[in-house]
C-alpha cells in the first residue's frame, strides 16, 4: 500500500476461540492493526481443531490467526488476569480495544476493564442475545435454513458446511470495532458492544426476505435442490462427466443462453404456449423444470471444453463444479480448464457490456491473484495464505500465525516494560506460557 496500511496505529487485544471472534481480529490485522491474541496456557478450545496438517498442527487455527501476535497467560491466576488489564490500560492511544467471545469472566468484562481504562472499547460476541451459548450449527437449525436446503422431497434437515453466521458475525464485529473507534476519536468515549450470533443470523434472514415471506404467506419455502428460488439457475451434466452451474439472473442472461444453445425459437414457442415471458424472473422459475429439460441435452452432448466454447462471449453466468484440490491445483499451476465467462455482472444481475474476461475456458481469476501468497507457517510448512480481500491501492501480504505464546515476552516487555528477570519469574510461576 502506497500510503501505509489503513489501520496503522490500532492495537487490538483478542481473547477468543473458534471462528467469529478470531475472524474479527484477522480482518483488522490484515488491514494493518496490531492484533494480539491472548490465549490460556496450552491454548483455547480451538487449538487443535481440524483440519490438521500432516504434522498435527491445526491449519484451521493457523489460518484464522495469521498476522497476529500470540500471548499466553494463566487466566485462572489473579496475576494473569491483572496482566490482561494492564495490557488494556497500557496499549496506547490506538489501543484499549478488546474483542472476546468469552463469557462468565467478570475480570474480562467491560465494567472491570473500564475501571483501568475509561475509554476502553469492549466487544463481546455471544451466542444468543440473552447470553445463552450457541454455535453456528445450532443457530442455523433454530432459524430454519436446514429445512429448506437439499433435494426436493428430502424430509430431514441438511446442514451446510460453511459456518455462514460465524463468518458474518466476525465481519460485523470488525465493523463494530471500527465504528466505536471512530466515535472514541471524536468524543474520547469508549464503548460497550455486544454482538449475538443469533442476532446476526436473524438480521440476515430478515434482510433477505425469508422472515417477511413466511409472515406474509404463512407457508414454508419449498426445497428445490440446485434450482434458484425465484429465477432460473441449475446444474447440468456434461458429456465428460463434469457438472456445471448455469445462472440466468436477468432476461438478457436467459436470452444469451437460449441463443448459445440454439433454443431461441423453441423457447419463444414455449412462451406462447404457456402464456409466459422468460424475460421475467418468476416465469423462468415457474417453468424451470421444462426449461431445464430442454437445455440438458445441449450440455450432455458436449464436453467441458465445448461448453466453454459455446458460452464464450455471452453474458451467461456459469462455472464448473470443482473440488478444493482443483482450486489449489489451479492456484499452484497457473490455471485450470474449467470454464466461466465474466460479463461484468454485479450480484444483483446488472451488467456492463457483456464482454468476457479474456481467459477462454480457464478460470482466469485465480491464478496470479494478488490476494494469495505462500507463507512458511511454523508447524505446517509452506502453505497458501490469503491477504485481505479488500484491495486498497495494494494489499498487506499475509504473515504466518505465531506459534502459541511465542510473543508473550516481547509483548509484556514492550507494552508493560517488564524486565527479563520479571519475565522469567512469571514464566517459572506459571503465570505466563
Amino acid at each position: 500500500m502506497s500510503d501505509g496500511a489503513p489501520l496503522d496505529g490500532l492495537r487490538v487485544l483478542e481473547i477468543s476461540s473458534f471462528v467469529a471472534s478470531p475472524l474479527c481480529g484477522l480482518t483488522l490485522a490484515q488491514l494493518g492493526a496490531e492484533v494480539i491474541r491472548i490465549d490460556p496456557i496450552g491454548g483455547a478450545g480451538d487449538q487443535h481443531r481440524w483440519p490438521l496438517a500432516p504434522s498435527g498442527t491445526s491449519i484451521y487455527w493457523t489460518g484464522l490467526n495469521k498476522s497476529k501476535k500470540s500471548v499466553t497467560l494463566n487466566f485462572r491466576d489473579p496475576e494473569g488476569q491483572r496482566l490482561v488489564a494492564d495490557l488494556v490500560a497500557a496499549s496506547g492511544p490506538g489501543g484499549g480495544i478488546v474483542v472476546t467471545n468469552a463469557v462468565g469472566r467478570p475480570w474480562l468484562g467491560y465494567d472491570q476493564l473500564a475501571k483501568v481504562r475509561p475509554d476502553v472499547i469492549h466487544l463481546q460476541i455471544l451466542g444468543h442475545h440473552d447470553g445463552r451459548p450457541a454455535v453456528d450449527y445450532t443457530i442455523n437449525a433454530g432459524l430454519g435454513f436446514p429445512m429448506i436446503t437439499g433435494p426436493e422431497g428430502h424430509l430431514g434437515p441438511v446442514n451446510h458446511v460453511l459456518p455462514a453466521w460465524d463468518v458474518a458475525c466476525g465481519l460485523y464485529a470488525a465493523i463494530g470495532v471500527l465504528s466505536a473507534e471512530r466515535h472514541r476519536r471524536s468524543t474520547g468515549e469508549g464503548r460497550r458492544i455486544t454482538l449475538a450470533l443469533e442476532d446476526v443470523a436473524l438480521a440476515v434472514a430478515g434482510h433477505l426476505g425469508f422472515l417477511a415471506e413466511a409472515q406474509l404467506t404463512g407457508a414454508d419455502r419449498p426445497r428445490i435442490g440446485n434450482h434458484l428460488y425465484g429465477g432460473f439457475a441449475r446444474d447440468f451434466a456434461t458429456a465428460d462427466g463434469e457438472r456445471v452451474m448455469v445462472a440466468t439472473v436477468t432476461g438478457r442472461h436467459f436470452a444469451d443462453l437460449a441463443a448459445a444453445t440454439g433454443l431461441t425459437g423453441t423457447f419463444a414457442e414455449l412462451e406462447r404456449l404457456l402464456g409466459a415471458d422468460f424475460a421475467v424472473d418468476g416465469d423462468r422459475y415457474q417453468h424451470r423444470e421444462v426449461i431445464a429439460s430442454l437445455l440438458a441435452p445441449w450440455f450432455a452432448g458436449r464436453d467441458l471444453g465445448q461448453v466453454a466454447l459455446g458460452l464464450a462471449g455471452t453474458s451467461v453466468l456459469w462455472s464448473r463444479y470443482r473440488q478444493f484440490t482443483d482450486v489449489v491445483a489451479d492456484l499452484v499451476a497457473g490455471g485450470a480448464d474449467d470454464g466461466g465467462a465474466d460479463d461484468g455482472s454485479t450480484d444483483d444481475g446488472s451488467t456492463d457490456d457483456g464482454s468476457t474476461d479474456g481467459n477462454g475456458p480457464g478460470h482466469g481469476g485465480l491464478a496470479g491473484n494478488s490476494m494469495l501468497h505462500e507463507v512458511d507457517q511454523p508447524g505446517v510448512g509452506p502453505v497458501l495464505a490469503a491477504a485481505s480481500p479488500l484491495e486498497q491501492d495494494g494489499r498487506l501480504e499475509p504473515a504466518p500465525a505465531s506459534r502459541l505464546g511465542a510473543d508473550t515476552a516481547d509483548v509484556l516487555a514492550g507494552l508493560l516494560g517488564l524486565s527479563a528477570p520479571q519475565l522469567r519469574d512469571l514464566a517459572e510461576r506459571g503465570v505466563t506460557g
